[in-house]
């Protein structure tokens, strides 16, 4: 099972309300994203982080066919940006819809929504875990990608809270008027967009977070549910304290809770009573100090090859066979 650990009671307390309040850090909505999108006032997140619905057949959607999802989708789009800060973020997590086994990869049909929108993207991120769809026909889906997009070229990025270490941090420059005096920045170096957690080492490949599956600590009810790690990147190098964080998606309030965590204010809508029941009963648990989650920038696990699962089945070894017929 993956090790998680057990956040500290918050020091500020969690005032929720269902519906925008000058004193509440935490709105949670139940009900449809566009008519709750229209009662916020204009430019009040500072950050939009979200995993929208990818029209893939799942208990919470109605299947459309690509057009129709799409231009679904552009009614929500029109009232994000409208809502977003001049000085603010969209971060759009998305994978792929599938039809007659043709993949349709979202993230470059949505790139086209918020370009002709005058959203501006920073950055096409890759989410890399190890465990996902397994199929016959094509290579086994292992990523995700995240869209950063700004509203404006005046925008929040806390560049400092979210360094990584330097490899050489003894670099010095070696000609001109700095000669002999160190190069780098002695808070680290900036992170790339394509990162791997190693340790506290988010630089070295993929941002490698593993998906919440069986037997993740933040595993619930939702069958979609991203990692609070995935969104404590974004509020941290994007918002400051005190900003707001809206997600238009927030199903059981992982990026909710990602910002209360980081003295952020969150709101968050969910069409599914169940899933936002589950989001309040999280956020409370994380106020009283209860709520286990994955530690940020955990070593994924690697097998030591002497977990049994790790090896070989004896009947492959007796028939001398190993045809590749596995789950995958």
């Amino acid at each position: 099972m993956t090790e998680a650990y057990q956040l500290p009671l918050l020091s500020q307390p969690l005032v929720l309300k269902e519906s925008l309040t000058p004193n509440a850090n935490i709105v949670l909505h139940t009900g449809e994203s566009d008519s709750f999108l229209r009662s916020l006032p204009n430019d009040i997140a500072k950050l939009i982080v979200t995993s929208p619905p990818y029209n893939i057949g799942k208990e919470y959607e109605t299947r459309l066919s690509i057009k129709h999802y799409l231009q679904e989708q552009e009614l929500i789009i029109d009232e994000l940006v409208r809502v977003l800060n001049p000085q603010g973020s969209i971060c759009w997590q998305v994978g792929n819809y599938v039809e007659d086994g043709e993949v349709f990869p979202l993230d470059i049909y949505y790139y086209d929504l918020f370009k002709k929108r005058g959203l501006k993207l920073r950055n096409r991120i890759i989410w890399h875990f190890g465990h996902g769809l397994h199929t016959q026909k094509r290579f086994s889906g292992r990523y995700e990608t995240l869209l950063w997009f700004t509203k404006s070229d005046n925008y929040t990025f806390n560049l400092d809270a979210v360094r990584v270490p330097a490899k050489y941090p003894g670099k010095r420059h070696f000609k001109g008027a700095n000669k002999g005096k160190p190069s780098g920045n002695p808070l680290g170096k900036n992170p790339s967009d394509i990162w791997e957690v190693v340790a506290n080492d988010w630089e070295a490949q993929l941002w490698d977070i593993p998906n919440v599956k069986s037997n993740h600590p933040e595993k619930t009810i939702h069958p979609c549910q991203f990692p609070v790690e995935l969104v404590e990147r974004c509020v941290l190098a994007l918002t400051n304290e005190e900003d707001y964080v809206l997600d238009p998606y927030c199903g059981v309030g992982s990026s909710l809770i990602a910002a209360l965590h980081h003295n952020r204010r969150g709101i968050g809508v969910d069409r599914e009573l169940r899933y936002t029941q589950v989001a309040k009963e999280r956020l409370q648990a994380l106020h009283r100090g209860e709520l286990k989650l994955r530690p940020i920038g955990k070593e994924i696990h690697k097998p030591t090859g002497r977990e049994r699962v790790a090896q070989i089945p004896q009947e492959w070894i007796n028939k001398n066979i190993f045809d590749g017929n596995s789950e995958e």
